[in-house]
């Protein structure tokens, strides 16, 4: 179903990776925690984390779940926090600079973060050969969006980002259209944000399934087949996903799976990687 030759898009791919070496730990004070079963603390946006040290590193980094930071272990910001860093501040760290610059790349990171998020898919998509009669259109998209991120400060601060994200849904939307007629064989499989909390889906064949923006919090899909499956925004909190196989399954980010339990046994698509937390 992808394309036989991906390299180049594998490496922009890895780009979007975060790097926290290159950042200032802006997820660790940027963002807003509230105290619950993700976060053992509430603290405000704009609050630098207590466990954040002045090198920008984390200081309970391999204790995070033992010590209540499940949400911290889920989060991406493909790429965003180096990109914030190092290109639209220019490495100027939010702690030596005025309150004014600290506030204004709390506010920009988000919308990189958003824009990023973009990249990722659209550069999936590009990977996708029933998708391949739109990829003039995928192109164009991302380098839209490219250039978006390279903005100023200020114009990232006034972008209509919720706007970019609606156009750039509907050729996602018409990916996912492309690439499931393939794999469903003419199966309507649509859960786009269905309610399945808890759903017992043990070995279900979801083969080409619409599972856009579901929800699968503590779903069991032990042994389900989620091939060619459309996954954006599916909720798999808790979802259980020992030896499932969602070989070709698109449009997966690492935060999705790092949600969820899985084992060895789990086959995944090449874009991603095997949480470190699951069972071996």
């Amino acid at each position: 179903m992808r394309e036989d030759s991906v390299t180049a898009v594998d490496d922009r791919l890895l780009e979007l990776r975060a790097d926290c070496g290159r950042c200032f730990g802006l997820c660790c004070v940027a963002l807003p925690f509230t105290r619950s079963a993700d976060f053992a603390i509430d603290k405000d946006a704009g609050t630098p984390c207590q466990n954040l040290r002045t090198d920008s590193r984390c200081g309970i980094h391999t204790q995070l779940r033992e010590k209540g930071f499940n949400g911290c272990t889920v989060y991406d910001c493909f790429g965003a926090g180096q990109q914030v860093s190092q290109v639209t501040f220019a490495g100027q760290d939010w702690r030596t600079g005025p309150q004014e610059r600290a506030r204004q790349m709390f506010d920009v990171f988000p919308v990189v973060r958003q824009l990023h998020e973009l990249l990722w898919y659209l550069n999936e998509a590009l990977t996708l050969a029933p998708a391949r009669p739109i990829h003039a259109d995928l192109r164009r998209a991302l380098a839209e969006t490219e250039r978006l991120t390279n903005r100023s400060a200020e114009e990232l601060g006034a972008l209509d980002v919720n706007a970019h994200r609606q156009q750039v849904n509907t050729l996602l939307l018409r990916t996912s259209e492309l690439v499931r007629a393939r794999v469903g064989r003419g199966k309507k499989k649509e859960r786009r944000g269905a309610d399945l909390m808890g759903a017992r889906l043990r070995g279900a064949d979801l083969r080409g399934a619409n599972l856009r923006g579901a929800y699968l919090i503590a779903a069991d899909l032990t042994g389900a087949d989620l091939r060619g499956a459309d996954l954006i925004g599916a909720d798999f909190r808790d979802t259980e996903l020992t030896d499932a196989d969602l070989t070709d399954a698109f449009f997966l980010t690492q935060p999705q799976l790092n949600a969820a339990r899985g084992s060895a046994g789990t086959r995944l698509p090449r874009s991603v990687t095997r949480p470190g937390h699951w069972t071996q």
